[in-house]
C-alpha cells in the first residue's frame, strides 16, 4: 500500500515492478532530495538524522528492480546532509555495502551524488533526468514515461526520501502489518513540515487519517488566532478554521479538493495579510515555474 511521498501519491509497488521486467539494461535508481516546495524540510531531517536508512532503503529497491547504479539528486542548499550522506556512502562501501557487489545478493549497485541546480523546476522527475546527465533542468516530454526511458535513456526508478525511507519498515514488519497503520486506501505513517504560526514548528510523524485538527495541537496549537492554514506547499490549497477535522489521507483531502502535497502545513494567522500572501506564492511560480513547466522541443 505505499505511495509516494513527494507528492503524486503513486503506487511505489507499481513503478517498481514495471521497471523490473524492462529487458534494456542496466537500470536506475533516482532518489529525489531535491524538496524545493516552499515550506518542506521532511527530506533534510531524515538524511541528516538516518543516512544509512536511506542508503539501505535504495539498496533494497536497487535489488528488486535491477537497479546498478544509484543517484541521490540533492538540494544544493543542504551541506551538512550531503556531507553526512558522503560519510555514510564512503563507509557503506568500505564495508561491502555498496560497490560491484552486494552482499550475498552479489548484486553490484553504487550511490552516487548530484547536487541541485537550485530550480524548482528540478523537482520535477524528468527535469531531474536533464538536470544530471547535464543539461539544463527542464521536463521532457512523456511517453515515454521513466520506467522505460528515464535517465540515460534506461529505464529509471524515481521516488522521493520519504518513499524510500519506508521501506524497511514494511520489509521487518511485514506488509500486512504495516497496511495496518493508516487507513485502507492511505496506508502508513506520514511526515508533515508545519510551520509559520505555531508554537513548535518542525517535522511530525503521524498515522495517515489524523486529522488536521490534531496535528496542529502536536505542534502546540496557533500562536494566535488562526486565520488559514495552507496544505500541500504553495501549489496546494488554503483550509479554513473550521475545517480542523479534515482527515489526513489522500481520499480524504481529495474529496475535500485540496492535497497532501510533499506534506507542507503552514499557519497564518490574523495579522497576515492573505492577499500579500497569494502575491508572495505567484511571484514565486512566476519566477520559479512560469514557461518552464511545458517541454520544450528537442530543437
Amino acid at each position: 500500500g505505499l505511495v509516494g511521498r513527494g507528492g503524486a501519491a503513486f503506487p511505489t509497488g507499481r513503478k517498481w515492478a514495471a521497471v523490473a521486467a524492462q529487458a534494456a539494461t542496466p537500470h536506475h535508481l533516482v532518489c529525489n532530495a531535491d524538496e524545493s516546495e516552499p515550506g518542506t524540510f521532511k527530506d533534510r531531517v531524515l538524511i541528516e538524522g538516518d543516512p544509512f536508512a536511506l542508503l539501505e532503503s535504495m539498496t533494497i529497491a536497487a535489488w528488486a528492480t535491477r537497479c546498478e547504479r544509484g543517484w541521490v539528486y540533492l538540494r544544493g542548499e543542504y551541506p551538512r546532509a550531503e556531507a553526512t550522506l558522503r560519510a555514510a556512502i564512503d563507509e557503506a562501501r568500505a564495508a561491502g555495502w555498496l560497490g560491484p557487489r552486494i552482499g550475498a545478493a552479489g548484486q553490484a549497485f553504487d550511490v552516487e551524488i548530484v547536487r541541485g541546480g537550485g530550480a524548482y523546476i528540478c523537482g520535477e522527475e524528468t527535469a531531474i533526468f536533464n538536470s544530471i546527465e547535464g543539461h539544463r533542468g527542464e521536463p521532457r516530454n512523456k511517453p515515454p514515461f521513466p520506467v522505460e526511458v528515464g535517465l540515460f535513456g534506461k529505464p529509471t526508478v524515481v521516488n522521493n526520501v520519504e518513499t524510500l525511507a519506508n521501506v524497511i519498515p514494511i520489509i521487518l514488519e511485514g506488509g500486512a502489518n504495516a497496511a495496518t497503520i493508516g487507513t485502507e486506501q492511505s496506508a502508513g505513517t506520514r511526515l508533515f513540515c508545519i510551520s509559520g504560526h505555531v508554537a513548535r514548528p518542525g517535522v511530525y510523524e503521524v498515522p495517515m487519517g489524523t486529522t488536521l485538527g490534531d496535528l496542529l495541537q502536536l505542534a502546540g496549537g496557533a500562536t494566535g488566532t488562526l486565520q488559514c492554514m495552507l496544505l500541500g506547499g504553495a501549489a496546494g490549497a488554503f483550509v479554513r478554521p473550521d475545517e480542523m477535522s479534515l482527515k489526513l489521507t489522500h481520499e480524504d483531502t481529495r474529496a475535500a479538493g485540496v492535497t497532501l502535497g510533499s506534506g507542507v502545513v503552514v499557519a497564518f494567522d490574523s495579522t497576515v495579510s492573505m492577499p500579500d500572501v497569494l502575491l508572495r506564492i505567484a511571484q514565486f511560480f512566476r519566477d520559479e515555474s512560469c514557461g518552464q513547466c511545458v517541454p520544450r522541443s528537442e530543437e
